[in-house]
């Protein structure tokens, strides 16, 4: 009896340790500056719960939301020096390494949703340039968020003209953002997305920059009263892997995250027209006036651009232009 009963209690265990092994196999952190009621978030859960079920538990993926880890300038360091296995952050952010990213900011550059999607689509000329300037930093490109476009927040009354701007502290997210800003005659701030509501509530600035979906999500409509519909850049996130460790993983595994990545990136492009257009129905629910610019307003806004794009170029020379070129030829 007492033989049986340590033969139960054994294989209780053995069975214990080998149902723990195959649950945690691989882990995944996420580090996400976003609230994850955010599209960005929502979508990091479509591509847990895929990595999760088709690899019967074997990877575990963790997401730590509103920049509970690192903030979104801080994600770009951290993911490819391993300190995190997995990131995602606003573009931009990797303009000090990798100035050519930069190219999604210059003002309305790609101004239609037809443009912008095959700039993004894997294997096109402007990402391919992008991700493999990327790959230089430690970091694996796995797939892109759409998060929509760029509008101005404001209180008060609309920013229709850089005459609106002029004198002004604008809230920006990236280096060529603020020089579309400073060509307007504003002065940009750099403050983190996480760091918005409190910028525009306490004063620091008088103009914000960002996009629709995140005045859903962070409730900015509580401290911002205006949305003008610029749409003077494309905000694009992307989904980074440090490449050592992805290195590291199994073929199988590999597999696995590559096909649920696709998917999700699948998703979020197919959704971000509509995700933006309840983001705007929600804003005017909760007070905010949308104000759309005129045919001529435009024109007063793109007539101040080409000092940026000049810039742009001066900075990035001949990769620079081979990059714009790409965008011109789509």
């Amino acid at each position: 009896m007492k033989k049986q009963f340590v033969s139960i209690i054994a294989g209780a265990i053995l069975g214990l340790s080998t149902v723990t092994a195959q649950a945690a196999d691989v882990t995944l952190r996420i580090s996400l500056q976003v609230p994850l009621k955010n599209h960005l978030g929502q979508n990091l859960l479509s591509f847990k719960n895929k990595v999760e079920k088709a690899s019967n538990g074997e990877i575990e993926v963790k997401i730590y939301d509103s920049a509970q880890l690192y903030k979104d300038k801080e994600v770009p360091a951290a993911v490819g020096s391993g300190s995190i296995e997995m990131g995602v952050a606003s573009l931009t952010r990797f303009v000090g390494d990798a100035p050519v990213v930069d190219v999604f900011y210059l003002p309305f550059m790609f101004n239609t949703e037809e443009k912008i999607s095959k700039a993004v689509a894997r294997g096109s000329a402007v990402r391919s340039i992008i991700d493999g300037e990327i790959a230089k930093t430690g970091s694996t490109v796995l797939w892109w968020q759409a998060y929509g476009s760029a509008i101005f927040l404001s209180k008060g009354k609309p920013i229709k003209t850089p005459a609106d701007m002029e004198g002004r502290k604008v809230r920006v997210f990236g280096k060529t953002l603020g020089q579309f800003v400073t060509a307007a005659g504003g002065a940009p701030t750099l403050i983190s997305g996480s760091e918005q509501f409190l910028a525009y509530q306490r004063g620091t600035v008088d103009i914000g920059m960002t996009g629709v979906s995140g005045v859903k999500s962070r409730k900015l409509w509580d401290v911002m009263d205006t949305i003008t519909v610029s749409n003077n850049a494309d905000i694009e996130f992307i989904v980074l892997i440090n490449t050592k460790f992805w290195s590291g993983l199994s073929d199988a595994h590999k597999a696995i995250i590559n096909a649920s990545a696709q998917e999700a990136e699948l998703e979020v492009r197919n959704a971000v027209a509509q995700i933006e257009a309840d983001a705007y129905k929600a804003s005017e629910e909760n007070g905010m006036t949308v104000y759309r610019p005129t045919a001529g307003e435009m024109a007063q806004w793109k007539a101040i651009s080409q000092p940026v794009i000049d810039q742009y170029l001066e900075k990035n020379g001949a990769l620079g232009q081979k990059v714009i070129d790409a965008a011109n030829n789509l």
